[in-house]
Order: structure tokens, then sequence, then C-alpha cells
């Protein structure tokens, strides 16, 4: 064992452990969960680091040979796997992030002294030289979202595409509209799969603009965005050389004390990534109803069997993959809502409460990039439509009944729907014997060029029934 100090006292740490005190006051001061800090945090803060050692090594601040080992360090944890035993500060944790800065400072200096037989790489005084938790924390937690949105992107896109191919499958079959549950006029699976494709689309736009919101960092400001301790060549270089490390395009903020205190870009990605949660859950809904039954429920929709949905009920399927997507987005939605409250609550020059937002934002996009995977993998490229289904429940509707109401008028249809309602047959039936019009009109207006108002969707063609 070997005795670390700080400003609260003395600690014992295990002699070959690459963290130092902080670290472990860390472990001992939030025993709330066994989940550690997202392990892209932890890559991004490493990056951080190592921009600061080049940028503070050009601006004369740091010498060459302490640069080049912090460098050399960081690479070497960017490369090999020392997550598990190196940084080891719980995800929920108080003091703004200032543990997992300090881990990461600790483990670099340690790690740095070790592969050059030196001791003289300190983890304040060199590793975080010119920096603060205030500035590398949310810095580091920028870079981490970004580097995961693409992902998240990419399943949009993969999404919409699935969709659309759908559109195409299916884009003749005429299916019942239903508002409120109840019927409506008719439409095409075309059109519904279009629709949901359509809804995906503004989601991945939503995601494309928050892109460029999210690149403005405030590494430079320091403590509270005034950049006190932080020399103007470095100022001028971090971002860049953050920037080339990551591969990705970040700004300095505008105002960097803004930047440092004030949470609403995070507030603002959350509710993209919310929107993003509820539309695929009101989608699977969807899914859900539509392939209800398959006896007593609407059995439009075919969804893959994915697995035995009871163990008493033989035979029974459940549309597991709607329902799992269901319950990410409740959660993503929970975490929005935490997101939330966390940066209403900062207070003045800091928000204390980051750790919290990076946590809950990076598992909202790992989560919904899984599970958006799971979505188009293990149903939406199965689906299948029970075509005799929609083609009984059309031909049998009083609904369709909404085409003669420009030629009867709205009283007169109306008692033919009741009628047809009462007397269990076809509005058609009713129509003829009362001599209420032609044969050849009525035929002519329950055509799907008709119904489907084809003239108002001429994206389309709809084959006639």
């Amino acid at each position: 064992m070997r005795v670390e100090r700080d400003c609260v006292g003395e600690l014992e740490i295990e002699e070959d452990a690459l963290f130092g005190i902080n670290a472990a006051r860390a472990v001992r001061n939030f025993p709330i969960s066994n989940e550690p800090v997202n392990p892209l945090l932890i890559i991004s803060l490493i990056e951080v680091k190592k921009a600061a050692a080049m940028s503070n090594h050009i601006s004369g601040a740091l010498d060459g040979t302490k640069a080049k080992a912090i460098i050399a360090a960081c690479n070497t944890l960017l490369d090999e796997d020392y997550k598990q035993n190196a940084f080891i500060v719980p995800a929920f944790q108080g003091g703004a992030g200032t543990s997992v800065n300090m881990n990461v400072n600790e483990v670099i200096a340690n790690l740095a002294n070790r592969q050059s037989n030196s001791q003289k790489v300190h983890p304040n005084d060199d590793v975080n030289l010119a920096q603060s938790t205030n500035d590398t924390f949310p810095t580091a937690g920028k870079v981490a979202l970004l580097k995961l949105l693409p992902k998240v992107q990419s399943k949009v896109l993969d999404l919409i595409e699935t969709l659309d191919k759908k559109a195409t499958e299916f884009n003749d079959v005429v299916k019942l509209g239903r508002t409120q549950l109840q019927d409506a006029v008719p439409t095409t699976f075309g059109n519904s799969f279009r629709a949901y494709a359509s809804l995906f689309k503004r989601d991945y736009k939503r995601l494309e603009r928050a892109k460029d919101n999210l690149s403005f960092v405030n590494i430079g400001g320091t403590a509270i965005g005034t950049g006190l301790n932080a020399d103007d060549i470095y100022q001028k270089n971090i971002v860049g050389k953050l920037s080339s490390i990551t591969r990705i395009p970040l700004k300095p903020a505008d105002n960097l004390i803004d930047a440092t205190q004030n949470c609403d870009v995070f507030v603002e990605f959350s509710g993209v990534l919310k929107t993003l949660a509820v539309n695929l859950s009101k989608f699977s809904n969807d899914l859900r109803l539509l392939s209800s039954g398959p006896q007593a429920g609407l059995a439009e929709l075919r969804l893959p069997a994915r697995q035995a949905g009871s163990s008493i009920m033989p035979g029974k399927i459940n549309p597991v993959i709607p329902e799992v997507v269901n319950q990410v987005a409740f959660q993503v939605v929970g975490n929005d809502a935490a997101i939330t409250m966390a940066a209403e609550g900062g207070q003045l020059e800091l928000n204390a409460f980051e750790p919290l937002i990076f946590r809950n934002l990076l598992q909202n996009e790992s989560y919904l990039e899984n599970t958006i995977t799971a979505l188009i993998e293990n149903c939406v490229a199965g689906i299948e439509v029970n075509q005799d289904v929609c083609k009984n429940e059309v031909e049998n509707s009083v609904i369709l009944a909404t085409a003669l109401t420009p030629v009867l008028g709205y009283q007169v249809t109306t008692k033919v729907v009741k009628r047809a309602l009462k007397e269990h047959c076809s509005i058609r039936k009713i129509i003829l014997s009362e001599n209420l019009m032609e044969e050849a009109d009525f035929d002519n207006l329950m055509g799907s060029s008709n119904l489907l108002h084809q003239a108002k969707n001429k994206n389309y063609s709809f084959a006639k029934q």
C-alpha cells in the first residue's frame, strides 16, 4: 500500500493502482450503484488531456519531457483497456464531475511516470494544466455525445429505408383508416408506411441540427469561463488539437462563461432524443394494434414471430419487439425529465449536475441505437399484410358512405349508415334497393380512385381493387 494526501487528509491506496486518492474517495463517498462512468466519456476526457498537453507544450507552459510522457500515457490508455481497474469513479457522483476528472488526471500521471521511469508528472500541475473540471468535463461530454450521434442517425436512416420499402411493397393494399380507434375513410398501407417514414425523416433532421449545437465547447474557459490560468496560446490551440484527435469538428463557444454555467443545449438535445423515442413508441403502438388478434383483434398486420408468448397458452405469440421499444421509450422520457431538472437545478456560474446529464444522454443515445436496430431486424423488415382481412373490412364498412354525402347529403347518408348497421348489410344493398343512385354511379363513387382521392395524392398510384 501507498499513502496519498489531499486537502482532506491521508488515505492508503493499493501500491499498483493507477488511480489515486481522489478516485478512491469518490468510491467511498458515492456508494449509490455499481454503474461506472460511461467508458466513452472516459475516453473523451483522455483525448481532452492529450490535446491539453499538446497545447500547453506549444505555449511553453509544459516542457517537452512531461508533454511527451503525458501524450504517451494518453495513447496507451486510448489503445488498451485500463477502464475496469483504473477508472473507478461511480456514474452518480457529487462535485460536478470533479471526481472523474481527477481520476483521469491521476491515471494519466501515474502511467506517464511508470512508462518514463520518473516521478515528475503531477496529476494537477501537469495533466490538468490550464484546465478545470468545469471546462474539461462538459467538453468531453459533448465529444462523447457527438461520437454516438452518427450511429443513432444511421439507424434512423435504416429505419426510413425499411419503411419506404414496405410502402412500395404494400403500395396498393387498401385498408380501412381509423380515427379515435373508430372506422374512418380508406387509405392504403403504402400511405401508412410512407407516413411513418416521413415521421422519422423529421427526427433525422432534428438530430442533424442538434449536432451543430453540441459542437460548441467551453474548453479554455477553466473554472467559470473567464479562462483564469489558461495561456492565450493554449486557448488558441486547444480546440483545434482536440478536433484533430477526435476527428470531430469542434468550435469554441462564443461566450465561455455562458457555455460553462448553462446547460440548455443538453436539454434541447435530450428533447430531440425524447421526440425520437416518442415517435418510435407511437409507431410501436400502431404495430401492436394492427397485429392484434390473430382471431379476435384487427389482424391486419402479421409481425414476425419471435418467441413463445405464454407459459400457459400454447401457440400464443406476443408483439415483444414493439413492447420492448415502448419500454425503452418510457425510459428515455424518464431520463429526459431528470436531465431537465438537472439543467434547471444549476446555480450561478456552474451546473453541478452534469454527471447525471451526461449519464442519461449517453444512455439514451445507446438505447435508441440498439432499439432501432432490434425494431428493424426483428420486426419491421419481416412485416406482412393480411390482405384478405383488409379487403373484407373495406368492402363491408359503412364508413364508405362518406363518399356519398356530396351526392345524397349528410342527413340521407346518415340514415343509410344507420340502417346498414341495424340490418347488418352493405350500404350498396340499401342504396340500390331504395333507388337512391344508379348502380354505375354508385360503383364509380366506391372505386378506389375516388375513395383514396387520387387527385390529391399525385405522388402515389393506386391500383383499383
